[in-house]
């Protein structure tokens, strides 16, 4: 495979970016992680790749909740949709402070942009009717029963005697500050957008605005915004060095190339589950499908094998 000089690169960062499972996920660690992150985005940078880059932000979102829940007796609640836009400006910060710093320390200076992005969903999306997205902590049945029956949640049972709460997770339908972001990219400006999928809003029976108690799949959002921009390349960057057929199983297989249709096959086959592997496949089929660019490819890697994956290797 080989890239002309200034490629644009659509980039989504997965949560082990910036949060690693285990960790208390403070912001120093969060910091950490995405200095770590930095040095191999520069990399590509270095390479002539012009980066826009998304993230998730689930582990963030859940904290935020968490803490609101915690200060109840004392301060308002936070929306869900706020959730994801006060993490979306806080991990953006701190991607962006991390890949300027360094740039700087490799003397090449850049400019970074965050972009808090809105993602429009329809209302009528069959999601709203069947919420499946775990969000927050992990409950034992009583919080469980106290939040339905005190604040209206849905919860699922994920292990024995364990909850969830579970959100709708629609499909997104347009990102809204997309003509800014592409006048960004057409100026060759680095851009950190669509952070968790974007904050979910639809519009009411006025055709005016409202935030949606949801949250999108961030890799169905870099799909969608990786097409609008006509980028060739995606990457969606992940806790796995690729894509396994009977993972984690006896017979598991990695897979260094399929085409579409065998992506198709495999995601009817049962071959990625739901809460994992299946949302990047059905993204980069997305993509794939969407795209008019030339020779369009999604590449699924680790994160510190970006640098190898964009080699082809």
């Amino acid at each position: 495979m080989t890239h002309s000089s200034n490629q644009k690169l659509v980039v989504a960062l997965g949560g082990n970016a910036i949060s690693i499972p285990g960790e208390q996920g403070t912001i120093d660690q969060q910091f950490a992680h995405c200095q770590q992150t930095a040095r191999l985005l520069c990399d590509a940078i270095e390479q002539g790749y012009q980066l826009v880059i998304t993230h998730g932000n689930g582990p963030q979102v859940g904290n935020v909740l968490r803490r609101s829940e915690i200060a109840s007796s004392e301060l308002y609640p936070i929306p869900l949709e706020v959730c994801v836009a006060d993490t979306q400006a806080g991990m953006g910060y701190m991607i962006a402070q991390s890949l300027m710093n360094e740039c700087l320390s490799r003397k090449n200076p850049v400019g970074v942009t965050t972009l808090v992005t809105t993602v429009e969903v329809d209302r009528r999306d069959p999601a709203f009717a069947a919420p499946n997205k775990p969000i927050g902590p992990r409950l034992d049945r009583a919080d469980a029963l106290s939040h339905e029956q005190k604040d209206d949640w849905q919860v699922v049972e994920v292990d024995a005697d364990v909850f969830r709460r579970v959100v709708p997770s629609p499909r997104p339908q347009e990102i809204l500050e997309f003509p800014i972001i592409r006048r960004l990219v057409e100026a060759e400006e680095l851009v950190v957008c669509c952070g968790g999928g974007g904050i979910p809003v639809f519009r009411n029976e006025q055709g005016l605005f409202e935030g949606a108690a949801a949250v999108i799949d961030k890799d169905l959002t870099t799909a969608l915004l990786a097409s609008k921009l006509g980028v060739s390349t995606m990457v969606i960057l992940t806790g796995v060095d690729k894509v396994y057929l009977d993972f984690n199983g006896p017979k598991q297989q990695a897979l260094d190339e399929i085409t579409t249709e065998q992506a198709r096959q495999y995601l009817a086959d049962g071959q990625f589950p739901a809460g994992s592997m299946a949302p990047k496949i059905e993204a980069a089929i997305a993509f794939l499908d969407r795209s008019q660019a030339p020779e369009t490819c999604v590449i699924i890697a680790e994160l510190s094998q970006l640098t190898a994956a964009l080699a082809g290797e």
